[in-house]
């Protein structure tokens, strides 16, 4: 696992994706089907740079209230990857229902103004959700489902320190259910990118 810390630890830094992002996991559904279900009617093939300053201006725009307004899905293997520079959609309840209908969904949100979130779902009911930087606020219709692989990725939920890489232990206990460890280059690869402006 420490190997697997080590591929994320740029998830804790301000790199490219910053100090508000979401990134979502789901099974078995392309990106075009990720697209639709987060709201947005079509997709065009950007890079990630493009998609990010599409997100910097709706963000000044609407002084980020509404999150960024755009996500870019990639696929690998069996799963798509759904990342929201600026945003966070893919936390809320009612997208996380849709996204994992008849599916799966893994998702990470890093907020460092409000509270980062951990949720796991499968068709439609939230099986675990925590917060990962208190992983002792866990809940869903499994909250305990996940503590072994929590604690392997160091955020045990009997401590209540604050885990010294929230977020990048919250990004392992994602690779360690679908296989996919988000690293840098997740960003080199073309995007299918959607717009989810409210």
């Amino acid at each position: 696992m420490t190997n697997t810390l080590n591929h994320l630890a740029w998830l804790e830094n301000n790199g490219p994706l910053q100090d508000i992002f979401c990134v979502s996991f789901v099974r078995r559904l392309d990106p075009p089907e990720v697209l639709r279900r987060f709201g947005a009617d079509a997709g065009e093939q950007l890079a990630f740079a493009e998609l990010n300053s599409r997100v910097a201006e709706y963000v000044g725009q609407t002084q980020g209230g509404n999150g960024g307004g755009h996500v870019g899905v990639v696929s690998c293997g069996e799963w798509s990857v759904a990342i929201e520079p600026f945003g966070w959609r893919g936390n809320l309840p009612e997208v996380i229902a849709g996204l994992s209908k008849e599916s799966e969904v893994v998702a990470v949100n890093r907020h460092d103004f409000a509270e980062a979130h951990f949720v796991h779902a499968v068709d439609g009911t939230v099986m675990t959700g925590f917060a990962p930087r208190m992983p002792s606020r866990r809940y869903g219709s499994e909250p305990d489902r996940l503590t072994p692989l929590m604690r392997e990725s160091g955020l045990d939920p009997g401590q209540e320190e604050r885990p010294s890489h929230p977020i990048a232990a919250a990004f392992a206990v994602a690779a360690g259910m679908t296989g996919v460890v988000f690293t840098p280059e997740f960003l080199e690869r073309t995007l299918l990118v959607g717009d989810i402006r409210t």
